[in-house]
């Protein structure tokens, strides 16, 4: 699950980790390591200490680390996607990269506040394409 980024509007998902964590499901949470361009996982604990880093994304401080092939779902953050699951982000493709590393089933959602644009058309070979988005207005599913 990610943690938004305030001042870039993203959706909110104090509502989603309030369920998830009521249902008892593992919440991880991850952290960003700019100079490798990977992310660290960890599991959201009520121990675990969390800090904006110097881009103002609120990451863990540290934590339990679980690996990317542990992961069953994952919340994608974005600003755009088409009607094909192609997702536009921040253009630094930490998020291509974890979901590469995860296992080959594992549920990409993607939240936004908006309906897919027709095509996005700057894709890449090493886009991973969501398999859902949720809006306010419904959940577009995307075969693949």
């Amino acid at each position: 699950m990610f943690l938004p980024i305030e001042e870039q509007k993203e959706v909110n998902t104090e509502f989603l980790l309030q369920i998830l964590a009521g249902r008892d499901k593992e919440i991880v949470i991850s952290k960003s390591d700019f100079e490798t361009r990977k992310m660290t996982h960890y599991l959201l604990t009520d121990n675990t200490k969390i800090k904006n880093n110097a881009y103002g994304i609120p990451e863990p401080v540290d934590g339990i680390e679980v690996p990317s092939s542990k992961i069953d779902v994952v919340f994608v953050p974005l600003l755009a996607y088409d009607k094909k699951g192609h997702r536009v982000g921040y253009g630094k493709g930490f998020y291509d990269t974890f979901l590469s590393e995860c296992k080959s089933d594992v549920i990409k959602v993607g939240l936004s506040f908006f309906d897919p644009e027709e095509t996005i058309s700057d894709v890449f070979e090493s886009d991973v394409k969501l398999d859902f988005c949720v809006t306010p207005y419904g959940i577009f599913e995307f075969k693949i």
